[in-house]
């Protein structure tokens, strides 16, 4: 069975579903990743209850594209423009699907270029793998910069730690630091929000989300040279008119990005990159 269009809180989607119970929902607006739930029915991402679904806004929560700028490092509108933009469905089979993105003249209006993006979204047992493709369908090289934005859920970020980072270079974006980060595992009782280099880390070294209730794998492919640790903590969530102020006690955000030096595509090429989910 392929995907089937459903609606998500009075806003169009699509969704997949596995014969074992594993479900994923994709918003048409911003190709967004809303729900990823595995066959034992528990939500593996966290999408705020207070979340704007107008198909206009950004969307607090699952997996935002963003592209073809990285928060505010450029002329564009924070985070690019496609999470705001409505996507079509290009193809599904029982356990994939694509979605894609072409330029037009709100784009060109914005960002002077012709291109082609996609997100292919893949499912499997205790698995969720996304792979955003950009390609450039115009007559001029263009640079950009992205990431697949997971809010992931926690039970207590009290209670969360993230490993797998000892010895890569951090940029703290709160302290505007730069160090080689010592933890073995990182623990949230703060805001929280730093770049970490991974380019030299080989591809099968896996970050590990680990909670009392279990582990979540974090892959990324090597073209996404960075990863974005981010939690808000209690008092910036407490001012997100779009998050609960305990919002922050329920997500982490571990970000596959492509962000420091950006990607200069030449006309008729393209690029991918990819994170991976895996419950263990």
């Amino acid at each position: 069975m392929s995907a089937t269009a459903c609606a998500y809180r009075d806003q169009p989607a699509l969704s997949l579903a596995l014969p074992a119970g594993d479900r994923v929902v994709v918003a048409l607006h911003g190709a967004h990743v809303l729900s990823w739930c595995t066959a034992d029915g528990i939500e593996r991402l966290y999408l705020s209850p207070a979340a704007v679904f107008d198909g206009q806004s950004a969307i607090r929560g699952g997996v935002p594209i963003c592209c073809p700028q990285f928060n505010t490092r450029g002329p564009l509108p924070k985070h690019g423009f496609m999470r705001n933009l409505s996507w079509v469905l290009e193809e599904s089979n029982a356990d994939t699907m694509r979605l894609g993105l072409r330029a037009d003249a709100a784009t060109r209006a914005i960002w002077p270029f012709d291109f082609h993006a996609q997100l292919h979204v893949a499912l499997s047992p205790q698995q969720l793998r996304m792979t955003l493709t950009l390609a450039n369908s115009g007559q001029a090289a263009f640079d950009f910069s992205a990431a697949l934005h997971s809010y992931l859920r926690v039970d207590d970020i009290a209670s969360a730690r993230l490993e797998g980072l000892q010895g890569a270079p951090r940029w703290d974006s709160l302290r505007d630091v730069r160090s080689v980060e010592a933890s073995e595992s990182l623990r949230f009782d703060a805001e929280f929000d730093s770049v970490y280099s991974v380019s030299s880390r080989p591809p099968d070294a896996p970050l590990r989300l680990v909670q009392p209730a279990g582990v979540l794998q974090i892959a990324q492919s090597e073209s996404c040279t960075e990863t974005v640790v981010w939690n808000p903590g209690e008092a910036l969530s407490a001012k997100l008119a779009d998050m609960p102020d305990d919002g922050y006690r329920h997500m982490l955000c571990v970000e596959a990005a492509r962000i420091d030096v950006p990607v200069t595509l030449a006309p008729g090429a393209s690029w991918t990159c990819w994170q991976q989910l895996t419950v263990l």
